[in-house]
């Protein structure tokens, strides 16, 4: 959340010719409904249901850069769909700036909470351990411009297509 997967994730796939899918936007297009209203009427469960459907149905596309929401990962089918997919990259933000980029944004419900600098540490501190088991490469957007971020990305997946281990740590 806040990392800026999918403004990063466009500017990847406009680089490197691909495809650009965003489950977020096509689970609104699938339900007819924005999230927010998803998780009011039928929860949030019903709305990792959309996720995972979504998720699968992109396991066809060939020469994509997907971008998630945050919480995929709580689905350990998603994550192995993920890594099936091809490579995965995880873009993360400290939490200091991820509440400064999220708090102008009244469509996360999971914000809409009495405290949800709470709500993202918590999120941060479940999901974290998810992400690395899930990803093949970690970028810190924190500090970091898109077209920066984008370049960094593209370079670990040339380092990925070149079929070299996998770095696990952050990317300098």
């Amino acid at each position: 959340m806040g990392s800026g997967k999918s403004s990063i994730g466009r500017r990847v796939a406009r680089k490197l010719g691909y495809t650009f899918h965003d489950t977020d936007r096509l689970i609104i297009e699938r339900a007819g409904m924005p999230i927010a209203q998803i998780f009011q009427r039928h929860g949030e469960s019903r709305f990792r249901e959309f996720e995972r459907e979504t998720l699968a149905s992109l396991s066809r596309v060939a020469g994509a850069v997907v971008s998630t929401g945050g919480g995929i990962v709580l689905d350990p089918a998603n994550r192995k769909t993920l890594r099936q997919l091809g490579c995965v990259g995880w873009l993360v933000a400290s939490e200091e700036v991820t509440f400064e980029r999220v708090s102008r944004n009244q469509r996360r419900p999971l914000l809409h909470t009495p405290d949800p600098r709470d709500v993202i540490f918590q999120l941060f501190t479940e999901r974290e351990p998810l992400y690395r088991e899930t990803a093949h490469f970690r970028i810190d957007t924190s500090l970091r411009s898109q077209s920066q971020a984008a370049a960094l990305v593209i370079s670990e997946l040339r380092h990925f297509s070149e079929s070299e281990p996998p770095r696990r740590g952050d990317t300098e």
